[in-house]
């Protein structure tokens, strides 16, 4: 079997697969040959991105869908990934992407918040793996988690995110040692700010949007932040037979941010 045929059998699940990086992923996993999975809790906008996917990666129409799921509800976990093995035949790749962010001082926090951020960032991630791993294992797949700088090291007024995302972090360790006599590899990027909807919604907030971007991009040694495509290239590296000697690796994508 060539690489392209090995790359065309290939069946990824991206939870938060809808937008930014996780859709970013998926066109670029799709592109490849894979058959992509995308879930979200929106079926909205889970239409509108096979949409742009088939747009963007014609002919492709057998191998993506949309799959609504909650990746706080253990049981939407389970079910998304035996549909995903059921609709397709096996299951490869876990891209767990599914995220939100919250800024704010410790002492303006709310249980509800502190609940959501937890619940969305870090169990989700946990148990989408959780139910993942009997199909991962039958495949010697692997599982990129979608991390953040946060989860390396402090962010000013984000203690709930840097907890979730540092989570994360351990998570994905402690995880890649679990599993590595099974032949399954468990690896994080940990993207600084990226151009997406969710740092989009941030900007538009702001007087003046230009320089909102501007001082946003002066803390990177590279002096601008990332792009969506960029943190899917090193997830679409990472999930490769060319990372096969790679697991429980935290993959700075933050233009020197934390060097």
């Amino acid at each position: 079997m060539g690489e392209k045929e090995q790359e065309q059998a290939k069946v990824v699940v991206i939870t938060g697969g809808t937008s930014g990086v996780g859709l970013a992923a998926a066109r670029r996993f799709l592109a490849g040959g894979a058959s992509v999975c995308i879930a979200g809790r929106d079926p909205v906008r889970g239409a509108a991105a096979v949409r742009e996917l088939l747009k963007a990666v014609p002919g492709s129409m057998a191998h993506v869908y949309f799959r609504a799921a909650d990746v706080r509800d253990i049981a939407a976990c389970q079910a998304l990934m035996q549909a995903a093995a059921e609709r397709y035949g096996r299951l490869d790749v876990l891209v767990n992407s599914a995220g939100v962010y919250l800024e704010g001082a410790l002492g303006t926090l709310t249980e509800q918040q502190f609940d959501d951020v937890i619940d969305v960032n870090l169990k989700g991630t946990v148990f989408a793996c959780q139910a993942a791993l009997p199909y991962l294992r039958q495949t010697k797949g692997c599982i990129v988690n979608v991390g953040s700088d946060a989860g390396v090291h402090g962010n000013y007024n984000c203690t709930a995110y840097c907890a979730a995302k540092g989570g994360v972090s351990l998570f994905t360790r402690a995880l890649a040692l679990e599993t590595a006599h099974d032949g399954v590899r468990v690896n994080a990027i940990a993207p600084g700010d990226l151009l997406t909807p969710l740092t989009e919604k941030q900007l538009a907030a702001a007087p003046d949007r230009v320089a909102a971007l501007k001082e946003m991009a002066s803390v990177y040694p590279i002096g601008r932040i990332g792009t969506a495509d960029e943190a899917a290239a090193a997830i679409c590296y990472l999930a490769s037979d060319d990372a096969g000697f790679v697991t429980g690796t935290i993959l700075s994508i933050d233009g020197g941010l934390t060097a």
